[in-house]
């Protein structure tokens, strides 16, 4: 409970190196300055739920029209310190669309351009390091359904071998075959990673791996034997949460976390 109020705490605190950028609202189009709000949430959220790892990760989305532009975090800033205006625009080559005093994460974009490239649906991804989620990707069975969060996901999960950094542009297309049609990726010995159609539908399934990852953490760490569903129970579990992920509980829960960050925070806004 203490480090969540400590980390609401130095949330609270303005970042000038952020607040220095000239806001963007009313310079580019209203939904590009509406993605770009949700995206700086995210961030947010990432870091208020303690899943970021400094300045590394990345969290990208996807600017509607030909283009194939999408936004990306500057790299060098907090995640908690990420605001709508300080997001990088760049293309799929990796280059800055407009001018930016940030330097983009090369491995963000290895990773990212791949799933906004060859998939359509994928407006939003989300890539974490966090303790939890890396130890059940080192974890040979990878998820296991075994608790209701990880019971509504298991089947919309794919695994990506580790191949060091990503930072070989060959590896895309290895990502892209592994992820197939999921919405959610175990990249093994590395982290998770999550897409969606919205900023809303890629957190809330990236809060559902999240969790299951630490419940599978603790359950397996009290030593007692596990209690597996009966059979068809984790498929039954599938079908009914399935559905949820495209805009249901995003449109519920999304409202009141950003309710939250406003209560916290609102700089995310400028």
């Amino acid at each position: 409970m203490q480090a969540t109020q400590d980390l609401m705490n130095k949330m609270a605190l303005k970042n000038p190196g952020a607040q220095a950028i000239p806001s963007l609202e009313g310079k580019v189009s209203a939904e590009e300055w509406k993605l770009r709000v949700d995206l700086a949430a995210t961030y947010r959220l990432v870091a208020l739920h303690g899943w970021d790892d400094m300045i590394f990760t990345h969290i990208s989305a996807r600017i509607p029209g030909p283009e194939h532009h999408f936004l990306i975090n500057p790299y060098g800033l907090l995640f908690e310190e990420i605001t709508a205006s300080s997001l990088v625009k760049i293309d799929l080559d990796g280059n800055k669309v407009e001018d930016s005093p940030y330097p983009v994460n090369p491995a963000g974009f290895t990773i990212h351009s791949a799933l906004h490239m060859n998939r359509d649906d994928a407006h939003c991804i989300i890539h974490l390091h966090t303790t939890d989620g890396v130890a059940v990707s080192a974890q040979a069975d990878g998820l296991l359904p075994i608790d209701q969060h990880a019971m509504m996901i298991t089947q919309d999960i794919a695994y990506h071998d580790y191949e060091g950094i990503a930072l070989d542009l060959d590896e895309r297309d290895r990502l892209v075959h592994d992820v197939g049609d999921k919405h959610l990726m175990m990249l093994r010995n590395h982290g998770t990673l999550a897409l969606g159609k919205s900023c809303p539908d890629a957190f809330l399934r990236m809060y559902y791996l999240e969790r299951a990852c630490s419940m599978q953490v603790r359950a397996m760490a009290g030593g007692a034997k596990l209690n597996w569903p009966n059979q068809g129970v984790p498929e039954k579990t599938a079908g009914q949460g399935g559905q949820a992920f495209d805009g249901l509980l995003g449109a519920l829960a999304w409202p009141a976390l950003l309710r939250k960050l406003d209560r916290i925070d609102p700089s995310y806004k400028h």
